[in-house]
Order: C-alpha cells, then structure tokens, then sequence
C-alpha cells in the first residue's frame, strides 16, 4: 500500500471514449507521418545514427547508447527504405500520443480534455518536424513524457514503485540524451513539500540513486576512456551556435513552431498549473518541476526545439483549464474551439512533407519565411529531405563512375573520405546498392570508427564547399577534382557544392591521421 495520498484517493481511469479519442489521434498523427515518409529521403543527420547501429558501443561522440541500440536493430531489415528507418521513430510518436493522453487523464482530465490536448499536439508544425526523422529529438520527448508520467503518479498516489519506475525512466532518458539533465534539475521540486520529501525517505530514494547510477557508469567509463567528447562537443555547440542565441529569438520560434493557436491557448494554463487550488498539491510541485527545468534549459541557451519536450508537458494542464471553461455549462463552446484548431491543421505542412515537392513549393514554400543562399531562395533545413533523395542518388552515382574509371589495381584498396559524416555515412548506406567501396571519415563519431594502418595508395575524397578545395592537399602529394555536384535550395550556403577529388600517394599512415584529427572531431 502507499505510505501516504493525495486528499483524493481514487486514480484516474480511462474510460472506453477516452481511449477511442487517443486512438483516433494515433491513427491520425501516424498517416500524416506515413504520407511523410513517403515525400521523404534522409537527413543528413540520420546517415550518421544509422551507421552507429553497425558499431554497438557505450557511447557515442554526439550521443549516449540508445539510438546505436535502436538503428542496429532497424539494420537487420537490411532495407534502405525511409520506412523501416522510422519504425522507431513512428512508435515513439505514437507512445507520446498515448502518455501526454493518459498525462492528462492522470491529472484529472476527462475526454473533452484529451481531445483539446491532442488536437493541439497534432496542429503543432515543431512536434511534427521534430518526431519525423531517425534523430534523438522523438525519443528525447518520448523519456521527458515518459518521466514525467511517472513523476506524476509519484506525487499523486505516494507508492514507492513509482519512485523507480522514476528512477529507471529517467537512467534510460540519460542513455538516450543528454538533455534529461534538464528534467532531472526539475525533480529537485519535490524537495520543496513536505510530502514530497517525506515520500522520498520513506521511498529510500537513496536506493534508486545508486541503480540508477549503475545503469549509467558504462557511458561514464566510455566518455572517461574517450576523453569526454560530450562537453567536446557541447563547447562546439557554444561556439558556434549557442552562444549567440537572442532569448527573444528563441520565444518567437517557439511561438510559431508550436503553433501561435496553441501557444496562445497555453499561456492561460501555465498560470493555471500554479494557482488551482483543487489539486494543488499535485500540481504544484509539477508546475515548479516545470519551472525548474525552462529557468535551467534558458540560462543554457537551448534552441526553441529544445523545450519541446516542456511544452508536451503543458500541454495536459491546457486541455485540463480548457476544460473546465467549457464544463457543465458551455459545452457548446467545443464546437468554435475545435474549428479553430481545425485552422490551425493549416501549419501542418510546414513541419513535415505531406505534400509532393512540386505542390509544397507552390503551396507552402512561398508563404515560409525567406533565406537566401547563393542568390536564390532555399528550402528550411526541416525540409531538406525534399531533395535527399535526388541528390543522394546523383552523388552515389557520380562517386560509382568515378570509381568505374579507376584502373583495376586501384581499384582493389581505394577507399572513399567522407569529410562530413553524411557524406560518409550515405556511402556506408548506399555502398552495395552502387558497388561502391568502404567510406571513412574523421568527423563526429565517424572517427572513432576511422581505419587503422597505412592507407592505400588511392582514395576517392569529397566534401562540401565550406571546407575548400584545398583542404585534402595536405594529406596527399597529388589531389585531382574531378566532379562538381550543385545542389538547388541548399539549406547552408557552404553545402551547395560538393566536389569530388581523386587523391594519390597519401603522406601519413591512418594512425598518423587520428592524431591529425583528435581535435578537429567537431568540425
């Protein structure tokens, strides 16, 4: 039995339209998604998570464990499909589906509030772009609400299973990003309340403490061992992004990619989680949960996609305040509510491709906001899989006819450089598609994976043109160009061109190259 409860005692239950509301929301959140993936080639980001499926380790340069878990298991389809790619993607979207819905139940919400919270979530272009791809993003919201669900019930019900249900959620959320940092500075809340407190003793979160430590020290010993490119990394990230983030900047893209309708539907519920008296003492160490993890992730300078996963969090506490506006007595207020998130279904098409290219750059590119990059307007980076597919194959081919033209004793050792991961993991992906070689590269995690031993007396190198021409000169005595491959709408003004070089007798052994590049991981 738990130690203590809440002045209500009786949990929460699902009724059968409550679960009919979520599945429909999953049916629905899910076609959107599978008419994506059908418009869709990769990111350029998702080639490198690939191909850490094919090397298990306790760590990553960018990333804890888990995605090289999920993505070696997705590599036994042996499938270049978009699809099979993002089967786990798909059911991470689905079970942050499910939990914000039973989020929501569990807090006190009953259908008409689940309704609202999901429609909002399915109107939301940053929730949608960001639970598409093969990335961490979906499975960072997917532990935050995952996390959050059990803290939920924690404070609610006081049993001590749910303390580690806490504890084990949130050791997996480390294992699967480093954000959960930012959710576990939240939990220091429920040292704010007596009963929080007195829950935690008598819960022995002491216990919890040191599983949980246990569960995380083989990613410990591997960044000790490793050198810690994390904070390598996160330095990089500071460097050259997060440093010069504008606060106002980031409010505003919040603002949009959640979408202006249901950000201006949640203002009103984030004072709500703070001042309802009925249930107060469950929501108010959840509200400063909340409040702790925004001031940390904002004094971090995180980008606005980095407090989706807050913004799930909220979300319940909307449809919850919105429905008690529209109980007993306004019911018919529903009907306007919901045809105003059916407008905003509008911005659906700007956080993923439910549209064919041609009709999306008819439709919604011309309303996006507009950047230029070599003269010419380009798509957003969220819709750079437009033209993946396109111009992943036209690179593959180009690199197998140069590879074709090699003379056959060349041909029996060359390898292929990638200089960004991309380039090196779309080889690595594609290679036996177009009878290509092995690719290496010394970028991110790439180069913990890098060759070993002297290199062979011919490699087949290409990069964009933000590194420069130049930059394979110093590795080898004779360096060829011998293709140049543009790519229209472009997203980064440096990777408008790649160039493909022929490089001869190189001046250094691979080793020699490892120590070249120990630094330069993040660049």
């Amino acid at each position: 039995m738990p130690f203590y409860r809440l002045h209500y005692s009786n949990r929460n239950q699902m009724n059968k339209q409550t679960k009919l509301t979520i599945l429909f929301f999953c049916i629905l959140k899910l076609t959107l998604h599978l008419i994506a993936d059908s418009h869709s080639g990769f990111q350029s980001d998702e080639f490198l998570y690939i191909e850490s499926g094919r090397h298990l380790a306790f760590g990553y340069m960018e990333l804890p464990p888990m995605i090289g878990l999920l993505a070696f298991i997705q590599n036994l389809f042996h499938s270049h499909s978009v699809f099979v790619y993002h089967i786990f993607t798909h059911i991470a979207m689905l079970l942050i589906v499910i939990y914000v819905g039973k989020i929501t139940v569990e807090l006190g919400g009953k259908n008409i509030a689940v309704f609202i919270t999901l429609f909002c979530l399915l109107i939301a272009p940053g929730f949608e772009g960001s639970q598409q791809p093969f990335e961490p993003y979906v499975f960072n919201q997917l532990f935050w609400v995952l996390c959050f669900y059990q803290l939920t019930r924690f404070i609610q019900h006081g049993n001590r299973k749910y303390l580690w249900y806490l504890a084990l959620f949130t050791a997996l959320f480390f294992l699967t990003k480093y954000d959960a940092l930012f959710f576990a500075f939240g939990l220091l809340s429920l040292l704010f309340f007596g009963k929080t407190r007195v829950a935690l003793i008598k819960g022995k979160y002491w216990q919890c403490l040191i599983i949980s430590f246990l569960i995380l020290l083989p990613n410990i010993i591997w960044q000790y061992v490793n050198d810690w490119p994390a904070l390598q990394m996160f330095h990089r990230l500071y460097e050259t992004q997060l440093d010069d983030l504008a606060g106002m900047n980031v409010l505003r893209d919040l603002f949009g990619s959640v979408n202006p309708i249901v950000s201006i539907l949640m203002l009103p519920a984030f004072v709500f989680m703070f001042v309802n008296k009925r249930n107060k003492s469950l929501y108010l160490p959840l509200a400063c949960s909340i409040l702790l993890s925004v001031l940390f992730l904002a004094y971090s300078k995180g980008k606005a996609y980095y407090f989706f996963p807050i913004a799930l969090t909220i979300l319940p506490f909307c449809g919850i305040f919105w429905e008690g506006l529209l109980l007993p007595k306004r019911k018919w207020l529903l009907y306007p509510l919901s045809l105003i998130l059916l407008i905003g279904a509008a911005l659906i098409p700007f956080g993923i491709p439910v549209y064919s290219f041609p009709h999306y750059l008819n439709s919604v590119f011309k309303y996006s906001p507009k950047e230029k990059k070599n003269g010419r307007d380009v798509l957003p980076n969220q819709f750079q899989e437009y033209i993946a597919k396109e111009k992943w194959k036209t690179m593959m081919q180009q690199l197998q006819s140069v590879y074709d033209s090699l003379p056959e004793n060349e041909k029996k050792n060359c390898l292929i450089w990638g200089r960004h991961y991309s380039q090196a993991g779309a080889v690595e992906l594609f290679k036996d598609e177009y009878r290509l070689p092995n690719a290496f590269s010394y970028h991110g995690s790439f180069y913990t994976w890098a060759p070993t031993g002297k290199m062979p007396e011919t490699v087949i190198a290409f990069c964009y043109n933000d590194v420069g021409d130049d930059f394979f000169y110093s590795f080898f005595e004779e360096v060829t160009p011998v293709r140049k491959i543009y790519s229209d709408y472009a997203s980064i003004e440096g990777w408008v061109v790649q160039t493909i070089f022929i490089c001869h007798k190189p001046k250094q052994s691979f080793d020699k190259m490892k120590e070249l590049f120990k630094k330069r991981i993040f660049e």
